[in-house]
């Protein structure tokens, strides 16, 4: 027999969990049933999904990696730095390309070495991948909490200031976004350096963070603008001003947790976006520059020797489809464990 509890958990009236084959409850220590929290609920449905879950190891697996450059560089005996072409001139041949096949891989350089200067392409990719994530990830972060307070404050508050501000973002928005950086970096680097000195790498760093952080989190901010309109009119927000919660009370403790989804979501998405952008910005001159290790540098240095050692492009471009590709499916699945509704 069915007994009453197992009855009316297999009524739930939650039919998309239901339809993705989860369990409904867990048992606590005394048999009783334990209700489970949205969080546990995403996490169990994210968990299903193999997709997700094997994108989530590999992007995962590209942190750790340039986390951890300088170890494995120093396991793997080798630093991005050494000119192995100099002080070995028979690993160049009269052209300054790798002599041996293929770019010059082999046993002693795993990727082989770059032409000209004959440096380690290994390394040189481990720590441009380090430069790259690195960046992405601090102006990934500035965005979202950029974007997140000045979005739910317009949506919030309303009137002029959700004019105003709807107003700069849709000015900002009207930049082209690539031309924008391009554009504008050299004015921010020389704000930090004086005409005629040279850029430290710092600065360079600071700069490309600025001009991204600055140019991209107005999409977050409009997005969570239209999220909030719609729920401080909800009953619950409605109940908390009745009660006398103060604004900040209401943001933080009713509207923010509302909001979480399309915050994380979005963030999953823009992270792979600026890569591709710090890279694009490397590799026309204007971000990270020679001898600094930078994914977009070995793009440039592949788009000037590729006629001649094709194979140069091989590994950084198969790292860089491998993780932004990862990275979007990545943002599908989170959508996916967050809303049932929207599976694929």
């Amino acid at each position: 027999m069915t007994s009453p509890s197992q009855t009316a958990t297999d009524k739930s009236d939650t039919p998309g969990l239901a339809s993705k084959g989860l369990k409904k409850e867990k048992k606590g220590k005394g048999g009783e049933l334990v209700g489970r929290s949205p969080g546990q609920l995403m996490w169990a449905r994210f968990k299903r999904d193999r997709t997700g879950m094997i994108c989530g190891i590999v992007v995962l697996a590209f942190f750790v990696i340039a986390a951890l450059a300088p170890v494995i560089a120093a396991i793997y005996g080798k630093n991005p730095y050494t000119l192995y072409g100099s002080d070995d001139p028979s690993l160049l041949d009269e052209f300054s390309y790798p002599a041996a096949p293929n770019g010059g891989i082999s046993g002693d350089f795993w990727f082989g070495i770059e032409p000209g200067l004959g440096r380690d392409l290994f390394t040189n990719l481990l720590y441009g991948m380090r430069t790259s994530l690195g960046i992405s990830l601090v102006v990934t972060i500035l965005v979202v909490i950029t974007g997140t307070i000045i979005g739910i404050t317009a949506g919030y508050l309303g009137g002029k200031t959700d004019y105003w501000v709807g107003r700069l973002i849709d000015f900002l928005l009207a930049f082209p976004s690539q031309l924008t950086f391009v554009a504008f970096m050299p004015a921010v680097i020389a704000v930090f350096v004086a005409p005629g000195d040279e850029t430290p790498t710092y600065i360079r760093v600071i700069a490309l963070i600025l001009v991204q952080w600055a140019l991209g989190w107005m999409g977050l901010a409009r997005l969570l603008r239209g999220q909030v309109m719609s729920l401080r009119e909800r009953d619950f927000v409605e109940a908390a001003r009745i009660t006398g919660a103060s604004p900040w009370r209401i943001i933080t403790k009713e509207l923010l947790p509302n909001v979480v989804t399309p915050i994380l979501v979005q963030s999953t998405y823009m992270l792979p976006l600026f890569v591709t952008a710090e890279a694009g910005l490397s590799f026309m001159g204007v971000g990270i520059v020679d001898p600094t290790p930078d994914w977009g540098r070995l793009f440039k240095t592949a788009g000037q020797i590729y006629e001649n050692d094709p194979t140069f492009l091989l590994f950084p471009g198969a790292a860089m489809v491998i993780f932004v590709l990862c990275f979007n499916l990545l943002g599908d699945s989170v959508r996916d464990a967050f809303d049932p509704k929207s599976g694929r």
